[in-house]
């Protein structure tokens, strides 16, 4: 029965949390968030997409560098 009295606690406590979601420090920003439209949706997404383009590109850029510049340094300084 010790197992059963266990996981009644441990069940209460789980719902005891659900239940304050709202009431915590976050409970206002919560209780004021709302859900976009379309139009603020679209433009939430295509920033979204340029900034992954441009970390994408600066990814890109960095490992161009890395492989391909030791080579001509060296060549350039040694040669």
């Amino acid at each position: 029965m010790d197992v059963v009295k266990g996981s009644w606690s441990i069940q209460h406590k789980v719902e005891e949390k659900v239940r304050r979601i709202g009431k915590g420090k976050y409970g206002r920003v919560l209780k004021m968030a709302r859900k976009p439209d379309s139009e603020e949706f679209m433009k939430i997404v295509q920033v979204t997409g340029i900034g992954m383009i441009l970390i994408g590109a600066l990814g890109f850029l960095i490992y161009l560098l890395w492989n391909y510049l030791p080579p001509i340094l060296y060549d350039f300084l040694f040669k």
